[in-house]
């Protein structure tokens, strides 16, 4: 994706200026401190994104949806220009822990957007959070981040918040199109270890049971695993009528393409989850996907439809996963309470509270955001969740995917507009 550096600063009216209050310059009592901006310096707002590896597409299209955002204010902010850091963060708990130490020690980081992976995450949560650090994360489910009864499993730490939507609702609403759209009457499920897809495994499981459903299985196989023969042959002796498989690429590539050959599993349905969403999946798979349903972001309206006009004209292709509008509204999130909090010192400099950054997003009520209507909780297990859940769909993938190179596939079930009830 090719990518220009925007750097433009914009005159803004002195009577805008002139509503920050005026203090000295060494004046500050936040608890957790100020992040100080000094005159002539600009902005600095960091990322902590997978860029490289199987899935850098995932950080690649919430790139561009934070470079849009802030394009939007022509890299602007209370009259300084906006610096964007980004940080590798990869897809595990150590890239997070790197990716968070490297923003977490540069003092002029006014917050970061990110992660993209759970397992990141869980690795960034307690240094962003140590730190007195805000985290905006754009496409983060698992249940365990918003949790904050650390003793039962939750990993939420004061400082962290998500536009996506919670694991428990996506969980809740695909177990329900599964038993009720698909017919189906028994369910399998495999994860990875990673706390995303064991998070909405569990989900799916859970409320599967709960509606009536039989749960064969629930199995797991390991990150870089290449022969799935084994967990396929095992799950085969159930024989399913749906495999909840919300797996990353290459693991979920080969799980499909292998499960054509395995016998017993001829007419059982899989079901992948948001980490296949990207049109690398059809491509990876190959004419096992044809048919395959795969859950995703599903964003519409006037406004993004603006967006994609504005994706085009910068980058020139297709976004390669669905999370851009995510990172697009985390980013205003994020640029939202910094204006609502900065203060101008008497030389000049910004100042910004620590504190008072986090107490401005969870604040955030009814935000009319690309994704839906915002509006940050603070109750567990949802503390920090933003989004309302909404912007989902499932979809399927089809021959036009595969071999046409078209994407996003057709809308099977749109969570926002159909109903079970």
């Amino acid at each position: 994706m090719t990518r220009s550096v925007v750097s433009l600063i914009i005159a803004i009216s002195l009577c805008t200026i002139s509503l920050l209050p005026a203090v000295a310059a060494e004046s500050c009592d936040d608890p957790l401190g100020c992040i100080e901006v000094v005159p002539d310096d600009p902005i600095v707002v960091g990322a902590m994104l997978v860029m490289s590896g199987a899935i850098n597409y995932l950080g690649e299209d919430t790139l561009g949806g934070v470079e849009l955002a802030l394009l939007e204010r022509d890299y602007t902010l209370l009259e300084r220009e906006i610096e964007l850091v980004v940080e590798d963060s990869l897809c595990t708990a150590e890239g997070g822990q790197t990716a968070a130490q490297r923003l977490a020690a540069d003092p002029s980081i006014v917050g970061a957007i990110g992660t993209n992976c759970s397992s990141a995450a869980q690795g960034a949560i307690p240094i962003i959070s140590d730190a007195g650090m805000v985290m905006i994360a754009p496409s983060n489910t698992s249940p365990s981040l918003t949790n904050d009864d650390i003793a039962s499993g939750g990993s939420h730490l004061p400082g962290y918040f998500r536009t996506s939507q919670n694991g428990l609702i996506e969980g809740t609403r695909l177990a329900e199109f599964a038993l009720l759209a698909l017919d189906a009457n028994s369910l399998a499920t495999v994860h990875d270890g990673d706390p995303y897809t064991e998070g909405l495994s569990r989900a799916v499981a859970d409320t599967f049971a709960e509606l009536g459903g039989d749960v064969l299985f629930e199995g797991a196989v390991n990150k870089g695993d290449t022969d799935m023969a084994s967990i396929l042959t095992e799950i085969a002796v159930h024989q399913p009528d749906v495999i909840y498989v919300p797996l990353f690429e290459p693991e979920s590539n080969f799980f499909a393409a292998q499960m054509q050959h395995i016998v017993g599993l001829e007419d059982t349905i899989i079901i992948g989850g948001a980490a296949s969403f990207s049109s690398s999946f059809p491509d990876n798979t190959g004419e096992a996907a044809v048919g395959i349903y795969v859950s995703g972001p599903l964003v519409s309206g006037e406004a993004y439809d603006e967006l994609l006009v504005q994706w085009h004209e910068e980058y020139g292709v297709e976004p390669p996963s669905g999370y851009h509008a995510h990172a697009y509204d985390a980013t205003n999130l994020l640029l939202n309470a910094l204006e609502a909090v900065g203060v101008a010192a008497d030389d000049g400099s910004l100042l910004f509270g620590r504190q008072a950054i986090r107490d401005a997003i969870a604040a955030t009520e009814d935000y009319p955001g690309l994704t839906g209507s915002l509006t940050c909780r603070e109750d567990s297990p949802f503390a920090g969740d933003c989004s309302p859940g909404t912007a989902l769909a499932v979809f399927v993938i089809t021959e036009a995917e595969v071999y046409d190179d078209h994407w996003p596939p057709p809308v099977a079930w749109n969570f926002a507009i159909d109903s079970f009830k």
